[in-house]
């Protein structure tokens, strides 16, 4: 199937049947995760995969309950650092030099435009930049499970402090972002199943020059 059909297939489940998603699949979706873009390639973020039942049940409500956490296969939990240390930059920078097979010293220019552009940034700016980092992310992890024809639902809905307090991401310096449940809708309970999808037309959405 083309990725518009996929795409057009997919809609955000509401109810999921509590069948498991194959780990190759998952393994799919997160690879395409991974290789998101993301904003001078620092990936500011980190994606905790929740499956267990137990640790699913801890945090439905802080995410109220929603169903689609108790019923999916996957919850995937996407949250930004509040900060990027010195320490962060210089594994960044190692990492490229030793990927490339090129000297670290040769990437002075750029670990000092990445530390200037990370320290002309307030604590707030700074989250905000990771979280939207994050959100590229998800829609890499959005397009990927419509190509597994596994059904994903992205989740704003949620108190994001105390989801920081159920995962304990306070004192690691993270901060929850977007949630993204995977699974298989459940087509008798979900009253969504079946609907025509709603976008605006292309004549209103696109300006052409």
């Amino acid at each position: 199937m083309s990725t518009l059909t996929n795409l057009n297939w997919r809609y955000a489940t509401k109810r999921m049947n509590g069948e498991k998603v194959p780990a190759e699949k998952l393994e799919r979706i997160l690879d395409a995760i991974r290789l998101a873009p993301t904003s001078i390639g620092l990936q500011p973020f980190t994606v905790f995969v929740v499956e267990d039942p137990a640790v699913k049940a801890k945090i439905a409500p802080a995410i109220y309950n929603q169903p689609q956490i108790t019923e999916g296969s996957h919850v995937l939990v996407f949250v930004a650092w509040k900060e990027y240390s010195n320490e962060n930059i210089e594994k960044y920078i190692n990492h490229i030099a030793a990927l490339r097979g090129i000297p670290v010293e040769s990437l002075d220019g750029m670990k000092n435009m990445i530390t200037g552009s990370v320290s002309g940034k307030t604590p707030e700016q700074l989250l905000n930049w990771n979280s939207r980092q994050a959100y590229i992310a998800l829609g890499f992890g959005l397009v990927a499970a419509a190509q597994e024809q596994v059904d994903a639902t992205p989740m704003e809905g949620f108190d994001p402090d105390a989801l920081d307090v159920a995962l304990g991401l306070t004192e690691k310096g993270l901060h929850s972002t977007v949630i993204l449940t995977l699974g298989y809708r459940d087509a008798e309970k979900d009253y969504l199943n079946g609907a025509a999808k709603v976008r605006r037309e292309k004549e209103e959405l696109f300006v052409r020059i």
